[in-house]
């Protein structure tokens, strides 16, 4: 019997329950798609994060709080929502050394934020105030139905596993990238123009989407086969 690549899976903090926790549909996609997911510690001693780089596979950056402007040399405007700088400390010191390592990496809504704000792009802080439109970037439940189409960009990687250039999505998300870091490329925008999903050309697998594939797996051919292409790339 084969072994499963073991997925290590940032953890959700709550605050008010002064707890973490994770969303069934993380480790669902991941599991449906071949691996074994772990929920990490949240943690930024450097020698627990080099034995989690070593033991797992591949990793995958979830959602949660807004990313912490200072990570993108902006200060907090009003309409930034909570953040949690032990996310961002950990996910920054996690990523840099999964890139070292040259771990498989997928980030999903707050995942593709943090990944360009940390490799020097920045973020909308605010959606609704700094980016205006008419598109639902943030719907209401059910989240596995979708709100929007996204548009592919024919050459991307993404493209290559879903050929199509145009993808509904669902979204739930009041920030998105702005600038994006030189060390990534677009692989999807949405008609308003914002970046949906991205990858890191010089990475074997560095891609993040800004729609939750960990809602809709169970019901959308596409959220699996993201999932799968993580799978895919760990050793």
């Amino acid at each position: 019997m084969s072994k499963r690549p073991v997925i290590g899976v940032i953890p959700l903090m709550d605050y008010r329950k002064q707890s973490y926790w994770m969303l069934p549909g993380y480790f669902g996609g991941i599991s449906e798609a071949g691996g074994f997911p772990v929920m990490l510690p949240l943690t930024s001693d450097q020698e627990q994060l080099i034995q989690a780089v070593e033991f797992c596979n591949g990793f995958l950056f979830t959602g949660g709080q807004d990313v912490t402007p200072s990570v993108y040399n902006e200060n907090k405007t009003e309409r930034c929502g909570e953040c949690c700088p032990e996310r961002d400390t950990m996910e920054a010191h996690l990523l840099d050394l999964a890139l070292q390592y040259d771990k498989p990496i997928l980030g999903i809504c707050r995942g593709i934020q943090f990944i360009n704000a940390a490799l020097g792009g920045s973020l909308w802080q605010d959606i609704p105030s700094q980016h205006p439109s008419k598109l639902i970037h943030c719907q209401k439940p059910p989240y596995d139905k979708p709100i929007h189409d996204v548009n592919i960009e024919k050459h991307s990687p993404l493209y290559e596993i879903l050929h199509t250039e145009s993808l509904p999505v669902n979204s739930y998300h009041h920030q998105a990238v702005k600038e994006l870091s030189p060390k990534l490329k677009c692989m999807a925008q949405a008609p308003d123009g914002l970046i949906e999903a991205i990858y890191a050309p010089e990475q074997s697998f560095l891609w993040a989407v800004q729609w939750h594939p960990e809602f809709s797996y169970l019901t959308d051919e596409n959220s699996r086969k993201i999932f799968r292409e993580l799978i895919i790339h760990c050793d």
